[in-house]
């Protein structure tokens, strides 16, 4: 199975507590995709809103390519439906309304078929004294590993 990263949301593992993840297709223009090919995303900031019933990818940055007609490219933030099973919205919905839980994406890729992907996540919110532990325990841990390669 290889899959080719486009781009990926490294601050979501700091800022949230993942709970479980999903897989949605992604509804995008030709010149969108193009431009994906070209690893021009940036998913910094992103989120996922409930929209009427749909679940959108909000403040995803996919920057246009130089041959990209300007009269028919829309806006480089603009919302982009995801594309899940009606089951599946409707655990995730209940999650978010229920539970108060975020959806937040961690990468955008093509997957071995060559379809665009992206990877959602259900996700707890940290507060400051969560991330300093965090930190704390990846920070011994990899002083753990160093002293462990040292004494080989």
């Amino acid at each position: 199975m290889s899959i080719n990263i486009i781009a990926k949301n490294k601050k979501a593992y700091h800022d949230y507590e993942i709970l479980e993840k999903h897989e949605a297709g992604i509804v995008l223009q030709g010149y969108e995709v193009k431009a994906l090919r070209a690893k021009r995303a940036n998913l910094n900031d992103a989120f996922c809103r409930f929209i009427k019933g749909e679940l959108h990818l909000m403040n995803t940055h996919i920057a246009h390519l130089d041959t990209t007609n300007t009269n028919f490219a829309r806006d480089t933030r603009s919302p982009r439906k995801l594309l899940l099973h009606k089951k599946e919205l409707d655990k995730l919905y209940e999650k978010v309304q229920k539970d108060g839980l975020t959806i937040v994406p961690l990468m955008l890729y093509f997957n071995e078929r060559n379809y665009m992907k992206v990877s959602i996540a259900v996700a707890k919110g940290k507060q400051l004294h969560d991330k300093r532990e965090t930190l704390k325990r990846r920070t011994q841990l990899r002083e753990a590993q160093q002293a462990m390669k040292n004494y080989k």
